[in-house]
């Protein structure tokens, strides 16, 4: 699979409709979800049944050297995944941005776990699930699935963006 035919697929979900991050900031250039990216992974995320759920297919450029996903990839898939439901909760509250800001919260932590080896041309389930809400943090767990078996999962602190002069 080829980074434009990654790109298109995660772009798009024709049964879905518009992704999170389509919805809540379609100009972000983030390498794990911004749409605005054409080069990043493009992590489409969705709330489904009122759980925030995505599907991701590595690229063959993800191998960790030994023919599974990169740790950093997968690090990077739980961050943005995790960022879809910190922000469409705050969306959902009106906890809007700082004035000149795009995103209302930024990671302040993140732990990662990684349980077993992760597929490298498969798609991978990721879920997310917010712990702790509150306006100046939350606190989402977010968890990476293939062949009904946790590949990995990760915490992370999310800190309300407040720029400082």
């Amino acid at each position: 699979m080829t980074n434009a035919m990654s790109t298109e697929a995660a772009a798009t979900d024709e049964t879905r409709g518009p992704s999170i991050q389509q919805l809540l900031f379609p100009d972000m250039t983030c390498f794990g979800c911004g749409p605005a990216n054409p080069d990043g992974l493009r992590l489409s995320s969705y709330e489904v049944d009122g759980a925030i759920r995505a599907t991701f297919t590595p690229w063959p450029q993800h191998d960790n050297g030994g023919g599974y996903l990169n740790g950093g990839i997968i690090s990077t898939l739980l961050d943005c995944h995790g960022a879809a439901a910190v922000m469409l909760e705050a969306d959902r509250r009106d906890w809007k941005p700082a004035p000149g800001q795009h995103l209302a919260y930024v990671t302040a932590g993140l732990d990662v776990r990684f349980r077993r080896p992760t597929p490298l041309d498969e798609p991978l389930e990721i879920t997310a699930e917010l712990t702790a809400i509150d306006e100046p943090e939350m606190t989402v767990v977010c968890e990476i699935h293939h062949g009904g078996k946790l590949r990995a999962g990760g915490t992370a602190v999310w800190k309300r963006w407040r720029p400082r002069s």
